[in-house]
C-alpha cells in the first residue's frame, strides 16, 4: 500500500512544448508560474505492487534506461526521454536532484533553458524536500534505523489487534523494512503485511493510516473504488492522514 510514501514533498512541474526556446523565446513561458501537477508514477499515494502483492508506495520514478545525468549550475539534473509529449520535472524526494522526463526530439539545450528560466521556483521546491522527514532518512545511519524499527514494532501489533475485530479480518506475519519505494505491503494470499519503519518520522496517525491501508486489502486486493469505500467506511479522514507523507 502507498501512503500515496506516496505520498511527499515531491513537486511536478509539466510543461507544454510551446514553452520551451526552439530557435527563440516563445510565448509567455519566461515569466508564467509553474503549475503543480501529479506524477504519474505513484508516489504518495497508495499503489499495486507490480510484484502481486497490494501495497502502499510513495511516488517514484523508474525505468530500465539509466537516465542521462548533467549539471545546470549547481542543480543535479536527471534526464530521461521517454514517449511523453511534454516535458515533466519533478523534485527528487530528498531534495538532492531534478528528474526530467522529455519527448524524444527534446534536446538537452531545451532542458538548460528550461531549468534556467525556472530556477527559483526549482530551488524552493528542492529546498522543501530537502526538509522533510524523507530527506533526513537518506541521509540515516544504521543505528537511527534501528531506532525507527523499534518504534514502528512497538506500535503495529497493538493497531493490528485494535483494528481486526473492526474490521473483521485476521493479519498473517508482520515485518519491518527501511524502505525508500512503498510504505506498506500486503499480501492477502498470506495475510503478510511489511510495514516501512521511516513512519517512525511521521506523525502517529501516519502508521495507523498505513495499517488500515494494509488490513483493507485483505477485503479487496485492488485499489479500486470498493477499496476507497472500504476506507471511506473504516477511517473517514484517511486521505487526509495520507496527505501528511507527501
Amino acid at each position: 500500500m502507498a501512503c500515496r510514501n506516496a505520498s511527499g514533498p515531491v513537486r511536478t512541474r509539466r510543461v507544454d512544448p510551446s514553452e520551451l526556446t526552439r530557435g527563440g523565446e516563445t510565448g509567455r513561458a519566461g515569466g508564467s508560474k509553474p503549475r503543480l501537477a501529479r506524477n504519474a508514477a505513484s508516489g504518495s499515494r497508495a499503489g499495486a505492487s507490480r510484484s502481486g502483492s497490494a501495497g502502499s508506495q510513495p511516488r517514484s520514478s523508474r525505468s530500465s534506461v539509466p537516465p542521462e545525468v548533467f549539471f545546470v549550475d549547481d542543480i543535479e539534473i536527471h534526464l530521461q526521454h521517454k514517449r511523453v509529449k511534454n516535458l515533466n520535472l519533478r523534485i527528487a524526494r530528498d531534495g538532492d536532484h531534478v528528474e526530467v522526463s522529455a519527448p524524444a526530439w527534446m534536446t538537452q539545450a531545451d532542458v538548460v533553458d528550461f531549468v534556467h528560466r525556472k530556477r527559483d521556483w526549482i530551488e524552493t521546491q528542492m529546498a522543501r524536500a530537502a526538509a522533510t522527514p524523507m530527506a533526513r532518512a537518506s541521509q540515516a545511519s544504521p543505528a537511527e534505523v534501528a531506532q525507527w524499527r523499534a518504534v514502528v514494532q512497538a506500535c503495529v501489533p497493538a493497531l493490528i489487534a485494535a483494528w481486526e475485530p473492526i474490521m473483521g479480518v485476521k493479519a498473517g506475519q508482520l515485518a519491518y523494512r527501511n524502505m525508500t519505494s512503498r510504505w506498506g505491503s500486503c499480501q492477502p494470499s498470506t495475510g503478510r503485511i511489511c510495514i516501512n519503519v521511516r513512519l517512525a518520522l511521521y506523525p502517529p496517525e501516519c502508521l495507523e493510516y498505513v495499517v488500515v491501508h494494509e488490513l483493507c486489502h485483505l477485503l479487496e486486493r485492488g485499489h479500486g473504488p470498493r477499496f476507497h469505500q472500504l476506507m471511506d467506511h473504516f477511517m473517514p479522514d484517511w486521505k487526509q492522514r495520507r496527505d501528511k507523507l507527501r
